[in-house]
C-alpha cells in the first residue's frame, strides 16, 4: 500500500485531458525543448512500439527511421514538457510490443491501418460530423 502524501502529489501531477492512442499508431509528439532563454517545441514523428505503466507513471515509446538507422525515444505521458500527441495514422496489430519492428527496414517496418483525415489535438474531444442529405438515385428501366 502506497503512502497517501505520495498518492495526493501524484495525484495532482497528472494531466486532465490524456490524448487517446495505442501501440501502431503512428504519432506526432510535441515536447518543449529549452535551450538557454529560449523554449521551443520540438515534433517527433513515428510509431508507438510500446506503452507501459499506469497512473501518472505511464510512458510510451516512438520509433522512426532517421537516414537508415532506427531512433527511439521514450515519453512520458504526464511530464509537463510533453505538449500534445496527436494521430497521424491508426494501426491494426495484434500485439502490445512491436519490438520485433527493430529488426526490419524499409517497407518492411509498415502496419496497416487507416489514415486519420484532418486529425485535431487528441487533448479535445471529438464532435460528431454533420449529415450530409444523400441524393436521390435514377432508376433505369
Amino acid at each position: 500500500m502506497s503512502n497517501p502524501i505520495i498518492q495526493e502529489i501524484e495525484k495532482s501531477q497528472m494531466k486532465r485531458a490524456v490524448p487517446k492512442f495505442s501501440v501502431g499508431d503512428t504519432v506526432e509528439v510535441r515536447t518543449k525543448v529549452v535551450e538557454g532563454d529560449k523554449e521551443r517545441v520540438s515534433v517527433f514523428i513515428g510509431t508507438v512500439i510500446a506503452r507501459k505503466g499506469t497512473k501518472n507513471r505511464q510512458s510510451f515509446v516512438v520509433r522512426r527511421i532517421v537516414q537508415g538507422e532506427g531512433v527511439e525515444r521514450t515519453f512520458l505521458l504526464h511530464s509537463p514538457k510533453l505538449v500534445g500527441v496527436r494521430v497521424r495514422h491508426e494501426g491494426i496489430v495484434r500485439r502490445a510490443k512491436l519490438y520485433y519492428l527493430r529488426g526490419r527496414t524499409g517497407k518492411a517496418t509498415r502496419i496497416k491501418g487507416r489514415t486519420v483525415h484532418g486529425a485535431v489535438e487528441q487533448t479535445a474531444v471529438d464532435e460528431p460530423a454533420a449529415e450530409t442529405p444523400s441524393k436521390p438515385s435514377s432508376e433505369q428501366k
